[in-house]
């Protein structure tokens, strides 16, 4: 009763936080994990310090595989407690290539844990730090050769912006709301001939629970909804079985991601090799007829935590 006590604060507090921030949010450019569960701290400032321990994670996604251009997004992040355990500290880097789009961010992460229950705590989270954008508009084939709109690299090397979130977990829950960037951030280039809205807030909502299912197999269904002004509002659904303690399979269901874009379908993989060492990977196809031409979207995701370093391991980790 107490764990669902909480989750239904850490609601309201997220739908007042939507109804505040709603007015001023426009279309967003931060990527889209498929393996969002264990990859929170990506979006979420509120995650880190969560593994009790220090730890790294590495994820490289392959948008639309087979189109020139496609999407390709590469995620470093690291996390630790400090010797005052409410405290997590961590970095997260993520490089995200669109074409001749380059966009290169660097932030630092900051959580504060509450403990709320007899064995959940509520981590408050914040973000900060800057991304570098790049495009360089010469290298595009035009109609017009000489188009003074494609002309020049745009180097736009230090946007500042900041983030937050909330963080809810147990050992068999979690749920969390975050705004990944509270500024809107927008250049224009070449005498107002190229002109974009860079960054956006968006909403996330995200949440989580593991059932046991006999004695050698458990089951966790979780979900992120996702909001942009302007843009669908997006869903994610997930079921994964763990088997053993060692290996996770699931499947997904994504909405409508873009204007008049298509829903996608996948699965997901995990290997826990052991207490430090974890191996996943996702496969996802979009529905649209985008998906007929290309072969799907991938995701490979390397964790690693120094539990030698830390207390013995207690329970195993599950998101």
């Amino acid at each position: 009763m107490k764990a669902m006590k909480y989750l239904s604060k850490l609601a309201v507090s997220a739908v007042l936080l939507f109804s505040t921030a709603l007015s001023s949010f426009g279309q967003q450019d931060d990527p889209m994990y498929s393996q969002y569960m264990f990859n929170i701290q990506a979006f979420n400032p509120a995650y880190v310090g969560s593994w009790e321990c220090v730890g790294f994670m590495v994820l490289g996604r392959y948008q639309w595989v087979g189109f020139n251009g496609a999407p390709d997004t590469h995620t470093f992040s690291v996390q630790a407690p400090l010797r005052n355990e409410r405290i997590g500290l961590g970095l997260s880097v993520i490089n995200d290539v669109i074409g001749l789009e380059k966009r290169l961010a660097f932030f630092t992460d900051y959580s504060y844990k509450l403990k709320v229950g007899f064995d959940a705590n509520l981590r408050l989270g914040v973000k900060a730090g800057f991304t570098n954008y790049r495009h360089v508009l010469s290298d595009h084939t035009t109609v017009d050769p000489g188009d003074p709109a494609f002309e020049g690299d745009i180097r736009e090397s230090f946007m500042p912006n900041f983030g937050v979130g909330l963080f809810l977990s147990s050992p068999r829950y979690y749920a969390g709301f975050s705004i990944p960037k509270m500024l809107k951030n927008d250049f224009e280039f070449g005498a107002g001939n190229y002109k974009t809205d860079y960054e956006f807030r968006n909403l996330n909502f995200i949440g989580g629970y593991v059932f046991d299912m006999g004695s050698y197999m458990k089951f966790k269904p979780s979900f992120m909804f996702r909001h942009t002004e302007a843009q669908p509002f997006v869903y994610d659904l997930n079921a994964s079985f763990l088997f053993k303690e060692k290996f996770w399979l699931g499947g997904m269901f994504r909405s409508t991601t873009w204007k008049g874009g298509g829903s996608a379908i996948g699965f997901n993989a995990q290997f826990i090799l052991n207490e430090k060492l974890r191996i996943g990977y996702a496969y996802d196809l979009n529905l649209a007829d985008v998906g007929t031409y290309g072969n799907g979207s991938h995701e490979v995701m390397i964790s690693y935590e120094l539990r030698s370093l830390v207390k013995s391991f207690v329970s195993p980790r599950y998101f």
